[in-house]
């Protein structure tokens, strides 16, 4: 199983990146997938997840409106495009699968839900 994570960098405030995370090893269009953050000192954070059908995302409020969540199950690849970005998005970014199953509706914020995770990816936004 590998989910690699890319697309970070630096940013200045209100520009935008996207993020992509190829996956393989698995069956990619059966698992509800995700996007968690980190920044130095703090815990990992959820930002935003998505259904293994694609109908159904979530994003944490801190994202709302600015960040989308996508994937492509034909090419095994799961994105996020940022746009409007602040420098309090400053990060590690993390992409991350799960088991499909209705529990997901319910927990797909829990970090500790997640069966699979990428390496990760620097976005930093500064001017």
């Amino acid at each position: 199983v590998q989910l690699q994570a890319y697309g970070g960098g630096l940013v200045q405030p209100g520009g935008s990146l996207k993020l992509s995370c190829a996956a393989s090893g698995f069956t990619f269009y059966s698992f509800g997938m995700a996007w968690f953050r980190q920044a130095p000192g703090k815990e990992r954070e959820f930002v935003a997840a998505i259904s293994w059908s694609g109908i159904s995302t979530y994003y944490a409020d801190s994202v709302k409106g600015r960040f989308t969540i996508s994937r492509d199950n034909a090419k095994n690849t799961l994105y996020l495009q940022m746009d409007s970005l602040k420098p309090e998005d400053t990060a590690v970014y993390y992409c991350a699968a799960r088991m499909g199953g209705s529990s997901f509706y319910t927990t797909f914020g829990n970090v500790n839900e997640y069966d699979f995770w990428g390496q990760g990816t620097q976005v930093t936004v500064s001017s």
